[in-house]
């Protein structure tokens, strides 16, 4: 299957001679040096896919060139270099008239500030893009209430916009956009002027709707917790360029730079990592080892430390299968918990152990091993079920 979005080297300048600017850029002139002759570099080199049914996150602070690149992907601006495709088709051969077809039938844009019309009811608001395409006042209406019923406002349609709260209107142009049936929504920080609650609410929204409707979708954000949140892939954008591309464990895990990583230390990690994160690879290959709990790679974090807390041993990781692709030891959730590289944390408890207690374990080695052996399974029975044969 083909991308449905495609940018290939693409520049954005504002400012006088914009080819011979983004020679400079190629040949490593500087943003600043640049600015100092009255020329903005927004977007610098952007080169990126979007998959069918992906929700894609643009991640910045302001002024990083994120909804300056947004504009670019529905051809609201065209790239001073580079090209911007979609379904394979590059957005700079459309004829104007062809590109407002384009983003009245096919790409949708959600913005921040809700854009709704105050003389026109909820109904009406949502039907607005089907309107532009000439769809008849019947059939748009029922899409449209059809579209405000996923978006949770059914039994709002006659409603007026000042009569909605923040996320309410939210939700409407939410709506506007799902009606038409696009297949391609951008979202330019649509949630980030609503208050906390409401804004996890309609992060909520989207990832519930997305489980049915599958949209392909470009997300912009400047808040980390939302890209993680919501991303199937996070692209992080600094001074106008992409410095990674990755999922919400890659860039938490293994940033890129000390710039990703800053963005990262403040990020619950329990909601984001899962057993496949930090689990200890090395260690995999073979059927798990007994019959003691295990966690599968996808166990969200929070549910492994739970699962590791009561078993006295590294919990190993089993794939659907039934094969061990890794396991998780104490000190390894520590270390993540810690910030801290979990395969250099352990290393070092193992040195110490090399240390300071070898040599006392042999010797009870010598004397207990046997019946070390024989306890073991027993052992795993024990943390396998809990008082009155109930699960640990």
């Amino acid at each position: 299957m083909s991308s449905r979005l495609q940018a290939e080297k693409v520049y954005k300048v504002f400012g006088g001679r914009p080819e011979q600017t983004v020679e400079r850029l190629r040949k490593g002139a500087d943003r600043e040096e640049l600015r100092a002759d009255g020329v903005t570099a927004a977007v610098i080199d952007a080169s990126f896919t979007v998959e069918p049914g992906e929700i894609f996150v643009v991640m910045g602070l302001s002024g990083s060139g994120k909804s300056t690149l947004l504009r670019m992907l529905n051809g609201l601006l065209e790239p001073t270099a580079g090209t911007v495709s979609f379904d394979g088709q590059d957005l700079a051969s459309l004829t104007a008239a062809e590109l407002r077809t384009l983003r009245s039938r096919r790409i949708s844009m959600v913005f921040q500030h809700f854009a709704l019309f105050p003389h026109r009811t909820v109904l009406q608001n949502a039907a607005y893009g089907l309107e532009v395409q000439g769809v008849p006042r019947a059939e748009r209406e029922e899409r449209a209430a059809e579209a405000l019923a996923l978006c949770g406002l059914e039994g709002w349609e006659k409603s007026w916009p000042d009569e909605l709260s923040g996320g309410m209107r939210q939700r409407v142009g939410l709506a506007r956009a799902l009606a038409t049936d696009a297949d391609l929504l951008l979202m330019d920080e649509s949630f980030s002027a609503l208050d906390p609650l409401i804004r996890r609410e309609m992060q909520d929204q989207l990832l519930e709707l997305q489980k049915t409707l599958h949209k392909t979708i470009v997300f912009i954000t400047h808040d980390l917790n939302e890209a993680m949140r919501l991303g199937d892939r996070i692209a992080v954008m600094r001074d106008g360029e992409i410095v990674q591309i990755g999922t919400a464990e890659d860039i938490l895990v293994r940033p890129s730079d000390e710039y990703v990583a800053s963005f990262t230390r403040d990020v619950d990690r329990s909601k984001v990592l899962t057993a496949a994160a930090v689990m200890d690879r090395s260690t995999g290959g073979g059927e798990a080892g007994c019959d003691c709990p295990t966690a599968t790679p996808d166990m969200p974090f929070d549910e492994l430390c739970a699962l590791c807390a009561r078993t006295p041993h590294a919990v190993e990781v089993v794939d659907a299968e039934g094969a061990r692709v890794g396991t998780v030891s104490q000190e390894r959730l520590v270390a993540v918990i810690g910030d801290v590289d979990a395969d250099d944390a352990v290393a070092d408890t193992d040195a110490v152990a090399d240390t300071d207690a070898v040599a006392d374990t042999d010797a009870v080695a010598d004397t207990d091993a046997a019946d070390g052996a024989a306890k073991a399974p027993a052992a795993c029975e024990r943390h396998t079920t809990g008082p009155e044969g109930v699960a640990a």
